[in-house]
């Protein structure tokens, strides 16, 4: 028999169950046997627990949306940033630059520190018709990429320190480098100056100690070297001729000729031979008499000569009225092309004697390079006088554009870019017009080959009178190349 049941068992309460329909609903209370306080009850402890849900639902939705807002200003905000950054990117200039290049308009200031007063005019006035020469080139578009130019800024210091500092100082904040900085002294006296801004100063000198110097670069072989190759070539000369040799000098009181006392001094140790007599006057000196008179007394048969133009005629015509008839030899910078002119003041029959060693081509030699050179003479400076040290600062504005194309290259137009560029020069040889040279390290080594040539008056032309050479004092990589040219 089955057990006992009470009409409840076996049948679930019904106020346990509730349809999501009436969730809301308090439970019936006709329907349980519960007391009504505890259905009541349940039912508040239910309608509380779903507010709390509702609020916390509410809570999260409103957070939710605040960070997706939030995350919306975030991602414009990065969008406003990369849009700003792209356009200032945009702005930004392709190529960098710092002093003395206006990027906007293509333009580079070269600065020019000359002597177009003093007593090395008649060297300074061609050097400057070369740069010039450059210049126009340049800006009618044939050397450097299209759109760019080039600006000068010159400035005269009259081959005076003091004034060519002054002058540097004026256009230093201006200029991107100095194509010129004509003489030895001048320059040495701004080199401090160009080492702290670091600008590059191309001299007008084949100075040894600018050589020295990274911001100094010289464009052919020193006085020095000149000097050296003069000694070793009056020693065959000598020879030859059966001669005793007896060498002098008469320099320049001053830097320039420093270099040549000093390759005068190391030649003649490196061939055992003694210098009879010195002397020095002042730059630009024309009073030569004690000068000359003390080598002619000495018996000084070969004489070195390291001056100016405005200071070797008056040497040579001195030479002359004193019947002293040495063989004469110069540095580059003894000699000017206006000697050849039928209006030049100095007698050709005082060059009767004279050698010029240099390591240039001469005026419409034929070489590589020289055809292109008196095109662009001839359609940009016609009515300029030809001269030897147009070519020779011409050659030099071409280095300096090399260089300026190479920075415009590398997208630097810095100061420190244009020194960069400037290291990259290796075997640049000026499209033939010259030996090659290289700017690669300092101290600078730009060529050691120099010649010796002899003037023709009557065609205004040279002949050669030795060949290129190393000179044999010439110490280290020298030595083997002296031993190469043999």
């Amino acid at each position: 028999m089955p057990p006992h049941r009470t009409h409840h068992e076996g049948k679930m309460p019904t106020h346990r169950i509730h349809s999501a329909a009436n969730l809301h609903d308090p439970p019936s209370v006709s329907s349980s046997r519960q007391p009504v306080v505890t259905n009541i009850t349940l039912w508040r402890s239910h309608a509380m627990k779903i507010k709390k849900l509702h609020a916390l639902l509410a809570l999260a939705l409103s957070v939710s949306l605040v960070g997706v807002g939030c995350d919306k200003k975030e991602e414009a905000k990065t969008d406003e940033k990369a849009e700003a950054e792209g356009a200032a990117e945009e702005a930004a200039p392709e190529i960098k630059a710092d002093k003395g290049v206006d990027l906007e308009s293509k333009t580079i200031h070269v600065g020019a520190l000359n002597d177009t007063s003093g007593p090395a005019v008649a060297i300074g006035k061609p050097f400057a018709v070369g740069k010039k020469l450059v210049a126009e080139r340049v800006n009618a578009g044939e050397v450097l990429p299209e759109g760019w130019k080039v600006e000068m800024h010159n400035k005269d210091h009259g081959y005076n320190p003091q004034k060519a500092l002054q002058g540097y100082k004026e256009m230093s904040d201006d200029v991107l480098y100095v194509a010129t900085s004509f003489g030895t002294p001048p320059t040495l006296q701004v080199r401090p100056m160009l080492e702290r801004d670091k600008v590059v100063a191309f001299p007008a000198s084949l100075s040894e100690q600018l050589a020295q110097n990274e911001f100094t670069p010289p464009t052919g072989p020193t006085y020095k070297m000149e000097t050296m190759r003069a000694f070793d070539w009056a020693v065959e000369h000598a020879k030859k001729g059966g001669k005793e040799f007896k060498p002098g000098i008469i320099y320049q009181a001053d830097d320039y000729g420093k270099d040549g006392i000093d390759g005068m001094k190391q030649a003649a140790k490196a061939h055992g031979v003694e210098i009879v007599a010195e002397a020095s006057i002042k730059p630009g000196e024309k009073e030569v008499t004690a000068a000359v008179k003390k080598l002619k007394d000495a018996g000084a048969n070969y004489v070195m000569l390291t001056l100016l133009p405005s200071s070797a005629a008056p040497v040579l015509g001195k030479a002359a009225q004193l019947e002293y008839q040495p063989v004469f030899m110069g540095n580059t910078p003894t000699w000017v092309d206006a000697f050849f002119s039928d209006k030049s003041p100095a007698p050709p029959q005082i060059f009767a004697n004279f050698h010029w060693v240099t390591g240039f081509p001469y005026w419409g030699e034929d070489v590589p390079g020289m055809k292109e050179f008196e095109a662009a003479f001839d359609k940009h400076a016609k009515d300029q006088p030809r001269d030897f040290y147009v070519l020779v600062s011409y050659i030099q504005g071409l280095a300096q554009a090399e260089i300026l194309k190479r920075a415009i290259e590398n997208k630097d137009l810095t100061r420190e870019g244009f020194v960069t560029a400037m290291h990259s020069i290796e075997d640049w040889n000026a499209d033939g017009l010259i030996q090659p040279i290289s700017l690669e390290k300092v101290p600078y080594v730009t060529g050691t080959k120099t010649r010796v040539l002899k003037p023709n008056f009557e065609k205004k032309t040279w002949e050669v009178a030795g060949d290129y050479k190393t000179p044999k004092a010439f110490e280290g990589a020298g030595d083997k190349q002296a031993k190469k040219d043999e």
